[in-house]
């Protein structure tokens, strides 16, 4: 791994982290939509709404990052970030698997923030707020995954 280039160094990585971001998003609006289809058509509380509602605009704001990055993608390119793309894509792949995978959705709002910095750092092509953001990502997978009981199979 030592020799693997600086993740964010090329347009292909750039893109590669904008596919990511776009899949992630896919993922948040599955699980919105499956946690509002496991009410059964009972009420929800005015938190689990403006849940759902504030993940829901995540959403879109993932979105509209990630197509920010794939229009500008040779511009955002980062040649010193010291981290690998290989490490990045790990991260992003650990946190949709959270936020497929986490039982109470209120538990995901700051993995998603934290993914939405990430965006807008890449965004930036500077390295330190690119490498402030994946700390931060991978503190709340870490987070995420201690918080969430694991079932025995």
């Amino acid at each position: 791994m030592a020799n693997e280039p600086n993740g964010l160094s090329t347009v292909a990585q750039i893109e590669a982290l904008a596919d990511q971001l776009s899949a992630i998003a896919d993922d948040i609006h599955v699980r919105v939509m499956k946690d509002i289809n496991g009410h059964k058509g009972a009420p929800f509380t005015e938190a689990e709404q403006a849940i759902a509602r504030g993940l829901l605009e995540d959403e879109v704001v993932l979105r509209q990052r990630a197509d920010g990055l794939y229009a500008d993608a040779a511009t955002y390119v980062v040649q010193s970030l010291g981290q690998s793309q290989q490490k990045i894509n790990q991260l992003t792949a650990d946190a949709a698997e959270k936020i497929r995978k986490i039982s109470r959705i209120a538990d995901i709002t700051g993995l998603i923030g934290g993914l939405l910095v990430l965006a807008g750092a890449a965004a930036t092509g500077q390295p330190a707020p690119i490498v402030a953001a994946i700390e931060r990502v991978s503190k709340q997978v870490k987070r995420v995954a201690a918080s969430t009981p694991h079932k025995a199979v």
